[in-house]
């Protein structure tokens, strides 16, 4: 449970979930530093909340201006109690289709970003001995579809990376949710979104038509990111908020079906599995 005067720290505030996260911890009654790359991208978040809130500038992928968000964010607010790595973006392409410079460039904001934030932030909320971790992972950080693989590595290496935190920082009083949102009405497969610049005539009809059909669907997203935004605050004013948190019933359908599938496998295979453990009594 965070505390009512809990002050947050949202990466990629400028759209999408992190704008409407913004949005509605700032009229939930918190104190929010609304961070950007182009902090006059957030201006009008903060323009009626007064002492409330504060723009800064912030690219995640540059560690020193992680390190400065996090000692404004200190010095005018005295601490940070929920830090929410949501800055991100997508990559389409199949597998064989990617361009290096492109994925490697994906995961230094997915990835290494996020990991440049906890490492300015945690000193602090050991220090304090409190503090909550929001990491915004993804559907795609639990279950895969074709032509977004690259996305999807990112994202299943946020899900090890919040699944082992929660593990080390719990004795600090410290919280972890990994967030996996379906599909929400963002600008994450218009605008934000990249894509590779080869296709191969080999994957037209399937990867291909893939890339093609999820870029057409674009403004038919089913989520609300306000309604996904306040989900999230009602996680975290729990008891005891949630390592994993789904959002979108698209989310949590797929997510079950995964769960399914993998537990299928394990019993099919069971004999065999277990038949390479060294036998009782034998030498290792």
């Amino acid at each position: 449970m965070i505390e009512k005067n809990a002050v947050w720290l949202i990466t990629g505030c400028s759209s999408g979930l992190g704008r409407a996260l913004a949005q509605q911890a700032l009229q939930s009654g918190y104190r929010v530093v609304v961070s950007a790359r182009d902090p006059s991208a957030v201006a009008d978040i903060v323009r009626d909340h007064g002492e409330a809130a504060f723009a800064v500038e912030l690219d995640v992928t540059k560690p020193d201006q992680a390190k400065a968000a996090v000692e404004r964010a200190r010095d005018r607010f005295g601490s940070i109690d929920v830090l929410v790595n949501n800055a991100g973006y997508g990559y389409l392409g199949a597998i064989e289709e990617g361009e290096d410079a492109d994925v490697r460039a994906m995961f230094e904001t997915n990835v290494f970003g996020t990991w440049n934030m906890l490492k300015a932030a945690l000193p602090g909320m050991r220090e304090q001995g409190r503090g909550h971790i929001v990491n915004i992972s993804s559907l795609g950080g639990i279950t895969t579809f074709p032509v977004v693989g690259f996305y999807h590595m990112t994202k299943f290496a946020v899900e090890g990376l919040s699944e082992t935190l929660a593990k080390e920082v719990a004795p600090f009083g410290i919280g972890v949710t990994v967030v996996e949102p379906g599909a929400f009405r963002t600008d994450f497969r218009g605008r934000s979104m990249q894509q590779s610049n080869v296709r191969l005539p080999a994957y037209a009809d399937t990867a291909g038509k893939a890339r093609d059909a999820l870029l057409a669907a674009d403004g038919k997203q089913r989520g609300d990111p306000a309604r996904g935004a306040k989900a999230i605050i009602t996680a975290l004013e729990a008891d005891r908020p949630p390592l994993h948190l789904a959002l979108g019933g698209d989310a949590l359908d797929l997510i079950r079906k995964k769960v399914v599938d993998l537990q299928e496998d394990l019993d099919r295979w069971e004999e065999l599995t277990r038949s390479t453990d060294l036998e009782t009594g034998a030498d290792a």
